[in-house]
């Protein structure tokens, strides 16, 4: 069930009203219809792999209740292992099989030996890559003692299939979210109204902003060898933005419709095209994976405690498993070790954490200074996107080959760019709000609210029409296929 779809826009309300006037007065029966509301949403897209969540959240219940009584260190970890297995398992399979099997015949190939073995038409979960991450959190925080076991299935399902993050994101922490679930929750009004607005500037990023930028990156990338540089450039920057507004779009979806239930999911995206370096732009880029990276992967190794060569193989180890989570593509691999080159000079020279404050901190313009940083950091952005977007590598290289062309100083054009003239006003527009309430959880938290409420609901109301005038054929969102 996608959110920007007539399906989601009837589910919500009566979930809604379910949860807060008829469920309202236990809260078992509560976090039951969100565990069920969750296996409705995502059976809507393909029932058959229910089981294959269920399973998952059998095994790390019982997993994180026996961790709970168990002393023993070698049984401990054998538990602990039995949920990586299952977990990473699964993940593989269906993820990563093809991938690893075609790399082999070809690695085999290349000596002489023709492997026999034949691919297999699997189907991608949805959300697989998210929940498992949320599920091993869980298990991982166990067995550290730094949460207790959940000892109500019910609450412990819910909290794995949460419907509003179960599919993108954000990948919640078992201590943040879970607890939650124990919690009598009461209906908030300026938290629903709060959620409603985070919703509403979600669904303008992902169908007004994204779904628009890519028509015109589709275009651009499946015709790349017919295009000059200055158009393969814009394509670029369309898909820039097409991945932003997707992706948080989808974030402020989620977090908002979590905020209706009295839940708090933490913040995903905090406009990170308005970064500095690339060391801010990954605090501030998909914040739940690159968090959950930090501290079950880079600290355990290590982390950049150690000599050169041990910050060096664990930043691009971090980066490099980033990278091939969101596919099994070597283009994601590429895309996540051209990150870890970025980001290697910050960090050899200790200037990663320069940049921790919001940008032009008590200014309403950024200095010289800080927009030559902000322009360099969002080229360099750009550049890796080109691999993230690209079929394949040898697309990648000819794309950028073609971008950084002489046709680069040209003017931008191909059949249709006319209609894609209308986009870049919104983008600037786009970009002056996302800037004015940089220093909130979203735009639109706190734009306008000391101005009268006539103002607010004009603002409203036309983000509102330009989300029906832009809606058309449902979209899926880019990060379903992660």
């Amino acid at each position: 069930m996608l959110f920007n779809s007539l399906d989601f826009a009837i589910f919500l309300p009566i979930v809604f009203i379910l949860y807060w006037f008829v469920f309202n007065k236990s809260l078992k029966w509560q976090n039951l219809l969100v565990a069920a509301a969750s296996y409705l949403f995502y059976g809507w897209w393909d029932w058959r792999f229910l089981s294959l969540i269920f399973f998952s959240t059998l095994v790390d219940y019982f997993v994180g209740r026996n961790l709970g009584v168990v002393s023993n260190k070698s049984h401990r970890k054998i538990l602990l292992w039995i949920s990586i297995i299952v977990n990473l398992g699964f993940l593989g399979f269906f993820k990563y099989y093809n991938f690893f099997l075609d790399n082999f015949k070809s690695a085999f190939s290349i000596a002489g030996i023709e492997l026999n073995a034949n691919s297999l038409n699997i189907i991608l979960p949805v959300g697989i890559s998210f929940y498992t991450f949320q599920t091993l959190s869980y298990t991982i925080d166990v067995y550290k003692n730094r949460l207790e076991p959940a000892k109500d299935f019910i609450s412990f399902t819910a909290f794995v299939s949460f419907f509003p993050q179960l599919v993108a994101g954000p990948i919640e922490r078992a201590t943040n979210l879970l607890p939650q679930f124990y919690k009598s929750r009461k209906f908030d009004y300026s938290k629903a109204v709060d959620g409603m607005r985070q919703i509403l500037w979600g669904l303008f990023k992902k169908i007004v902003i994204a779904d628009n930028c890519a028509v015109y990156a589709n275009h651009i990338f499946e015709n790349s060898a017919d295009m000059s540089g200055s158009t393969l450039l814009l394509g670029a920057i369309f898909f820039t933005f097409q991945i932003y507004g997707d992706f948080s779009g989808y974030s402020d979806i989620a977090i908002g419709t979590a905020r209706l239930f009295g839940f708090n999911l933490m913040q995903n995206f905090a406009f990170p095209y308005f970064s500095r370096d690339i060391a801010e732009f990954w605090r501030r880029w998909h914040i739940s994976l690159s968090t959950w990276f930090r501290d079950y992967l880079y600290i355990p190794l290590g982390g950049s405690r150690g000599g050169t060569w041990m910050k060096v193989r664990n930043t691009f180890i971090i980066f490099i498993v980033s990278g091939f989570w969101h596919g099994a593509n070597w283009t994601f691999i590429v895309w996540g070790a051209l990150n870890a080159i970025y980001f290697l000079p910050l960090l050899l020279t200790k200037r990663n954490r320069q940049n921790m404050e919001d940008v032009a901190q008590n200014s309403y313009l950024p200095s010289l200074k800080e927009l030559w940083q902000m322009g360099l950091t969002f080229s360099l952005t750009v550049i890796a996107w080109v691999f993230f977007r690209a079929e394949n590598l040898g697309h990648a290289i000819s794309y950028l080959g073609g971008m950084f062309s002489k046709s680069m100083f040209s003017v931008p054009y191909y059949q249709g760019i006319g209609y894609a003239k209308f986009i870049i006003p919104l983008l600037f527009i786009f970009i002056i709000v996302e800037w004015l309430g940089r220093r909130n959880q979203f735009a639109l938290e706190k734009l306008f609210l000391n101005q009268s409420s006539f103002i607010r609901l004009m603002l409203y109301y036309t983000i509102a029409i330009l989300i029906f005038l832009n809606a058309g054929e449902e979209q899926q969102f880019i990060y379903f296929q992660f």
